[in-house]
C-alpha cells in the first residue's frame, strides 16, 4: 500500500532507530531524501563519515559505486542501497577488464626495460567500481586530484581515468600530460554552452560555478571550478547574491537551504526533456525514493557485497589517497 510522504518519513525514522541504522545521502539526490538523511555530502566524504558512526546498518542513498566504497571502508557493517539498479554512467564507462587491457597495451607501447617491473601510475577517480579501484595505484576526488597528481614524480607516466573532462582539467592546471581514459559523466558532459552564454548575457557580472567534470568550453566560461562541496562552500562564503550553477541540479536544494536569501540559476542541458524544464538531473540519483529507502530498511536489502580480495586491493588505493591528502 502506498504511503504518503509524511508517513514514509515517520516510518523510516522509526525503523532507523529500531535497527540502529544511519542514512547517508549524496548532494544529487531528491530533496526529500536529503531531508531525511543523517549526513549529506559527496561520495567519499560520506564513506569516511560512515567509518566514524556507531551503527549496525548504513543506508547509502546515491549510486552503486558509492555503496561499494562505503562497504570497502566499513567491511564489518551492513551497507544497503535503496536501488541496486542505480548505476553511474562514468563508472560504467570503465570496466575493470578493459582498464586492465588498456594498462597492458600502454606498458607494451613504452620502452620499459624487460623485467624491470616499471609501469605507469594508475590514478582513478573515486567514481569507479571496486574492481577498478583494485587496479588503481591511487584514487582521487575532484577536490584533491590536483594536489595528489602534483605529488607524483615529475617524470612518471600516468594513466588517469575514467573522466576525460576532469583529467583534461587536471592536465591543464598541473602541466602534466597524463594518458586519459575516454569516459564521461553523462550529466556534466551535456551542459549547453549556448544556454550558458545566454545566461551570462542576461545576468552580467554574475559568477559561473562549474564542476571540473564539465567539458572544457563550459569550464572556460566559468569563474569558479571545484568539487560539489567546494561550490557549495563558495556560495555560502561569497557576499554575492546570485550564481549560475553548472553541476547536477540536486545541489541547488542544499545551496538554497544554506543560503535562503540567494538565487541559484541552473545551466540547462543541451537537450531539455519536458516543457519548461531547465534542470540537468542524474536519473540514477533520482532512483532513490522514500518508498525505496523504507523498503530497504524494512527488508534490509539490497545489500552491498564486495569480494574480500577485491576490497583488500581497492582499499590500498583509497588509503594512499588519504595519506597524500
Amino acid at each position: 500500500m502506498d504511503l504518503e510522504k509524511k508517513e514514509y518519513i515517520n516510518k523510516i525514522k522509526s525503523l532507523a532507530r529500531e535497527k540502529n541504522a544511519v542514512i547517508f545521502a549524496h548532494y544529487y539526490t531528491r530533496p526529500e531524501i536529503q531531508e531525511i538523511a543523517d549526513f549529506i555530502g559527496d561520495s567519499l566524504a560520506l564513506a569516511q563519515q560512515a567509518t566514524r558512526v556507531q551503527a549496525d546498518i548504513l543506508v547509502m542513498c546515491g549510486v552503486h559505486f558509492m555503496g561499494e566504497t562505503m562497504k570497502i571502508l566499513c567491511p564489518d557493517k551492513k551497507v544497503l542501497i535503496p536501488d541496486m539498479n542505480a548505476g553511474c554512467s562514468l563508472a560504467d564507462s570503465c570496466k575493470a577488464e578493459d582498464l586492465k587491457q588498456f594498462i597492458e597495451d600502454y606498458k607494451n607501447s613504452l620502452p620499459f626495460r624487460e623485467g624491470s617491473g616499471v609501469g605507469p601510475i594508475v590514478v582513478s577517480y573515486v567514481n569507479t567500481t571496486a574492481e577498478v579501484k583494485a587496479l588503481t595505484d591511487v584514487v582521487v576526488t575532484s577536490s584533491n586530484a590536483k594536489k595528489i597528481v602534483d605529488q607524483l614524480p615529475k617524470d612518471a607516466k600516468i594513466i588517469f581515468g575514467p573522466d576525460h573532462n576532469l583529467g583534461s582539467y587536471i592536465n591543464s592546471v598541473t602541466g602534466r600530460n597524463m594518458i586519459l581514459w575516454n569516459g564521461a559523466c553523462h550529466v556534466h558532459s551535456r551542459f549547453s554552452l549556448e544556454a550558458l552564454l545566454q545566461l551570462k548575457a542576461q545576468n552580467p557580472g554574475v559568477e559561473v560555478l562549474a564542476h571540473p567534470e564539465c567539458k572544457t568550453p563550459i569550464l572556460a566560461q566559468s569563474d569558479v571550478i571545484g568539487s560539489t562541496k567546494a561550490l557549495l562552500e563558495h556560495t555560502i562564503k561569497s557576499p554575492a547574491k546570485r550564481f549560475i550553477i553548472a553541476t547536477e541540479s540536486g545541489i541547488l536544494f542544499e545551496m538554497q537551504r544554506a543560503c535562503p536569501d540567494k538565487e541559484f540559476i541552473p545551466v540547462p542541458p543541451e537537450v531539455t526533456e519536458g516543457v519548461g524544464c531547465s534542470c540537468n538531473e542524474c536519473e540514477y540519483m533520482r532512483m532513490n525514493t522514500l518508498e525505496k529507502v523504507y523498503n530497504c530498511l524494512l527488508h534490509e536489502t539490497p545489500e552491498i557485497h564486495v569480494p574480500k580480495e577485491t576490497a583488500e586491493k581497492a582499499i590500498s588505493s583509497i588509503q594512499r589517497m588519504l595519506s597524500m591528502s
